[in-house]
């Protein structure tokens, strides 16, 4: 379980990813050696995954967010696995999620423009196998997107 100083490595860390070990401790109030130490022994027990690049799609000229939820078929004991394998090859579906109640899957798919979502849909999500109902949702405004956890 982290400490204190755990926990401040970590907000500082989220607010600025790009921080060196050096900057990183004297904002903590550690040593260097303490900071390296501590993040180390996070990484190793899985607290810290990965450190990444965040790209906005939306910079890119993504303009079209949409939310596809499924229902699958679930009559063929593959339907899930299936799906999922199909699902990741389509470049622009961004997020898979597995749900537990009325919907399995979530989808997040991205598309420059209407046209090209309705490409998109008509080509690549109604051909993944095992669907039994499909809702889509535009998403209008992203209210709050945050990776800051309340440490």
């Amino acid at each position: 379980m982290p400490d204190d100083t755990d926990r401040r490595l970590l907000r500082h860390l989220l607010t600025e990813p790009k921080l060196g070990t050096a900057e990183l401790a004297e904002r903590a109030g550690v040593t260097t050696a303490t900071c390296w130490r501590r993040l180390e022994r996070l990484r190793a027990e899985g607290v810290i995954r990965k450190q990444e690049a965040v790209i906005d799609w939306r910079a890119l000229g993504y303009a079209v967010e949409v939310s596809l939820r499924f229902t699958l078929d679930k009559t063929n004991p593959r339907a899930f696995d299936e799906f999922l394998a199909a699902a990741r090859e389509v470049p622009e579906v961004v997020t898979i999620e597995t749900l537990l109640g009325r919907v399995d899957v979530r989808l997040s798919v991205i598309a420059r423009d209407m046209g090209h979502y309705q490409q998109v849909y008509r080509s690549r999500i109604l051909t993944l196998p095992h669907i039994a109902e499909l809702e889509a949702l535009m998403l209008i405004a992203t209210i709050k997107e945050s990776e800051a956890l309340p440490l």
